[in-house]
Order: C-alpha cells, then sequence, then structure tokens
C-alpha cells in the first residue's frame, strides 16, 4: 500500500488542507460565510445546530467513502483520505488556536481572504491528486452511473447548499458576500490547480518558416515543431510552426516574425500548464528550481 505513496504528494496535500482550514475557520466561520459542497453542510450544522464541523466533516464523508472506495482506485482513495482526515485534524486545531484579524466588519475583505485562502488551498490538494471527499466523490459517481457532468453535478450540489445555507442562518447581505467568496475561489484554485508556468502556444503559417523557425530558435533559444497542414480551399499542403513561449516573450517572438513576414497568419492561445525543456526541466533534463 506504501509504494503507492509518493510523499511528496502527501506533504503538499497536507500544506493544502492547513491553508483551506485556515480560511475556512479564520473567515467563513468567524464572519457566518458559507460555502458549498460538505463544507458548506458542516456550517449549516455549526450554526443552526452548534455541531463540530471538524467531525461533522469526517461523519459525512464516511458513507461517501463506503460508497466510492471502488471508484477511486487505491492511490486516488488513500490520497483522498488524507485530505479528508486533515482537513477535520487542521479544523479543529484552528478552532482552538483561533487569530484575530482586525478586519474593521469590512466584508469586502473577508470574502476575498475566504476565497483565496480556500482557493489555494483546494488548489494545492487538487494538483497533488487529492481531494477533500464529499462531491467530488457524488460527482464521479453520478457520471459513472447516470451519465451526468461532474462539473454539473458539482455546480448543482454548491447552488443547492449555499441556497439552504440563505434559508437557514445567512441574510441577504452574508449571501452576496457568500457569492463574491465562492468566486473568488472557484477562479484561484484554477490558477492553482493548473499550473505556475502558464505561457503562449504560437502557431505560424508562413512561406519563410524556415527563416522564421531558425531565428526563433538562435534569437530566444526556444524549440519549434514543424507540423503539415493542408488548406480546405486551396487543398495546398503547408508546414505550420509551433512553439511555446512564456507570456514574457509573446511580444518579441511576434517582432520577429513582423520582421521576417509581416503577412505571416500567426495565431497565440493560452497554455494553461507546461512541463519539460526550457520550463521545468533545464538543456540537461534536469529540474529547474
Amino acid at each position: 500500500m506504501l509504494k503507492l505513496i509518493k510523499w511528496q504528494n502527501v506533504l503538499g496535500i497536507l500544506i493544502g488542507s492547513a491553508i483551506f482550514a485556515f480560511g475556512f475557520v479564520h473567515f467563513n466561520i468567524a464572519h457566518e460565510l458559507s460555502e458549498g459542497g460538505f463544507t458548506g453542510i458542516t456550517l449549516i450544522l455549526l450554526f443552526t445546530l452548534g455541531w463540530d464541523p471538524a467531525l461533522m466533516n469526517i461523519l459525512l464523508n464516511i458513507p461517501v467513502f463506503v460508497i466510492g472506495y471502488k471508484l477511486l482506485g487505491k492511490r486516488s482513495f488513500i490520497y483522498t483520505l488524507i485530505g479528508t482526515v486533515s482537513f477535520s485534524v487542521f479544523l479543529a486545531i484552528f478552532q482552538r488556536y483561533a487569530f484575530t484579524f482586525q478586519l474593521h466588519d469590512d466584508m469586502l475583505l473577508v470574502s476575498l481572504f475566504a476565497g483565496v485562502f480556500i482557493g489555494v488551498g483546494l488548489g494545492i490538494i487538487f494538483r497533488f491528486g487529492g481531494t477533500t471527499g464529499g462531491v467530488d466523490i457524488l460527482a464521479r459517481l453520478t457520471h459513472k452511473y447516470f451519465g451526468w457532468s461532474m462539473g454539473k453535478t458539482m455546480f448543482a450540489f454548491d447552488a443547492l447548499i449555499i441556497l439552504l445555507s440563505w434559508v437557514t442562518f445567512l441574510d441577504a447581505r452574508s449571501m452576496m458576500y457568500t457569492l463574491v467568496a465562492v468566486y473568488v475561489g472557484g477562479h484561484v484554485v484554477d490558477v492553482v490547480q493548473d499550473g505556475q508556468y502558464a505561457a503562449r502556444g504560437v502557431f505560424i503559417i508562413s512561406p519563410k518558416h524556415e527563416e522564421i523557425a531558425a531565428r526563433i530558435t538562435t534569437h530566444m533559444e526556444r524549440g519549434v515543431t514543424v507540423l503539415s497542414g493542408k488548406g480546405y480551399f486551396t487543398k495546398e499542403t503547408k508546414d505550420i510552426l509551433y512553439c511555446v513561449v512564456p507570456k514574457n516573450e509573446t511580444v518579441r517572438i511576434k517582432t520577429i516574425i513582423e520582421l521576417i513576414d509581416p503577412h505571416a497568419f500567426v495565431s497565440i492561445s493560452e497554455v494553461r500548464d507546461v512541463s519539460g525543456e526550457g520550463f521545468t526541466l533545464d538543456d540537461q533534463k534536469r529540474p529547474l528550481h
């Protein structure tokens, strides 16, 4: 069983859980903001019945774990178990040893900080292969047995929980700030999970592609791939250049192309995550630090 675990992944999940729990306690609980998923249910139980969210998170996830064990696979199950249990442990710790933030009842700041902490925490957990259980497992089950979209299932469940929070303990003002926190958190999760090596993918079609490729290779020290394409209308075959560059080199590569062929067709698209030589590895295939 231990052979399935990468300890750097476990460490990453623990760090993500700690960040998630810190934000959850000091911003969501402290200022009575809601949240989606099972964490949102624990807030409803806390503010209506006074039940401990750390304990409730474990209890709510037990039946989901039992049902979803075979679906997740051993490694994913272990990482999910670690994420769920560590989140509850950190919740208990931060509830006992809480900090006081002097935000002077500025709920906009509270909601922004809640979204950032929860987004960063969850993003790190997801990036290292873990989850905090709950809706993620339910979404996988409904997708497998009913064909429902996982994204739509998770959105519907989160919307239902936030609506129930409004009915039970949220006032209209807190409801609005909860939506701000959830929106910010969702975007931060994407940024953290998709990677720090955001770049731009550049497609170039030009009769001077050889000269352009040579200039990019020698002046920018970036690799260029030559793809074979065919125009639908003209039926002509053409060589297409593809190159991935960091965002801060986009202007430079455009300048090179324009100097050689101002009429070249250039398409630049966002690349959300990049790994390999020049980005995460050096020219000796060693990790960059």
